[in-house]
């Protein structure tokens, strides 16, 4: 795929697994919660796993899924706090602010589009100090609906102008990568190195980069060529 970066306005951005390393969600809510789970109601970490990996795939695909609020309430554990515990792992994957400031120098229009509660972007923008490189940040909670249902990409023009046909997206998501192109989003991108703890593979579907630095053109070329 050959990118004429002249022919992008807008660039969309996921926050966890493409610019923030999913390491920190991985690890939070398939070893940390289970464990304080597991405490709390005095039961094996195994059982812990196998009954919170149901509840939790049961909601997958909605916004209950990142909806902090929610599992506080169904799991009766404080999870903004759970996460706190844990915030060191945090971090922003390699090359991200790099090509946020070429995107910045090139004139770009960058927006964050994630499907993250409002008090994980809080945690995660406060850690990671990477908010001012953003023209804004919309969560679907504020769209009323997640990445994964077709209706949200058009739903989204009511807060972000943008012509799809002029836009790209970067997601680790393939599902969301498949929702946006079925609503026009021309450029697709799909990141393969979501986690720094997994080996990555290339989508059969979309152009698959690991890091940014890939969509980063050389000195005095508009074009970068992506498989």
């Amino acid at each position: 795929m050959k990118i004429d970066w002249n022919n992008i306005d807008t660039v969309l951005l996921d926050m966890d697994g493409t610019i923030l390393d999913r390491h920190f969600d991985d690890h939070f809510w398939l070893e940390h919660v289970p464990k304080r789970w597991s405490q709390r109601n005095h039961t094996t970490l195994e059982y812990a796993k196998e009954h919170l990996y149901s509840l939790f795939r049961s909601q997958e695909n909605t916004l209950n899924w990142t909806d902090l609020d929610y599992w506080s309430d169904r799991l009766k554990l404080d999870i903004p706090t759970l996460k706190r515990e844990i915030e060191h792992l945090i971090a922003v994957h390699p090359y991200v602010v790099e090509f946020l400031l070429f995107l910045k120098h090139a004139g770009k229009i960058v927006w964050l589009v994630t499907n993250a509660h409002s008090k994980t972007l809080d945690l995660k923008m406060k850690n990671t100090r990477i908010g001012p490189y953003f023209d804004g940040i919309i969560s679907a909670h504020q769209v009323g609906l997640p990445k994964e249902d077709v209706r949200f990409w058009k739903k989204l023009q009511e807060f972000i102008r943008y012509d799809p046909e002029r836009t790209m997206l970067g997601e680790d998501s393939e599902t969301n990568l498949r929702t946006a192109q079925s609503y026009g989003i021309k450029y697709l991108i799909y990141i393969s190195r979501y986690s720094s703890k997994i080996e990555p593979h290339d989508s059969e579907h979309f152009p698959t980069i690991d890091y940014f630095n890939r969509l980063i053109p050389v000195a005095g070329s508009s074009c970068i060529l992506t498989d």
